[in-house]
């Protein structure tokens, strides 16, 4: 079962997710709300995959997905990050693997993520 670490704050939107990766595509589901809470939380669940909102109330996205890569254990995981905003380029270029702008269609994220997970 692979394992995904979302870092997203909207509450309506995670649990949706959670429901949808877990019930229906059976991925193991960690949350954290906070961009502070990410990398501990990281450490402690070791995601295979990681998804990221752009926009976090404590910090920004792409400071998180910079934080990820310079920490030595998840330098080579791969990262999803999330916006409604243009901003796939930026998110490329600060260590994300990939970019999903929002409103997504939840299977084809899923499926991103069983790609990501299975290489």
């Amino acid at each position: 079962m692979s394992r995904i670490l979302i870092v997203e704050d909207d509450v309506t939107s995670v649990k949706l997710l959670k429901i949808l990766l877990e019930e229906v595509h059976g991925f193991q589901v960690s949350v954290a709300r906070r961009g502070a809470e990410a990398i501990p939380l990281a450490i402690e669940t070791k995601p295979d995959v990681f998804m990221i909102d752009f926009h976090l109330t404590d910090i920004d996205g792409i400071e998180l997905v910079k934080s990820l890569r310079s920490t030595p254990q998840f330098a080579k995981t791969p990262i999803v990050m999330a916006s409604g905003l243009d901003v796939g380029d930026e998110a490329i270029k600060a260590g994300a693997t990939s970019f999903m702008t929002k409103p997504y269609e939840p299977d084809e994220l899923a499926n991103m993520f069983k790609k990501l997970t299975a290489s």
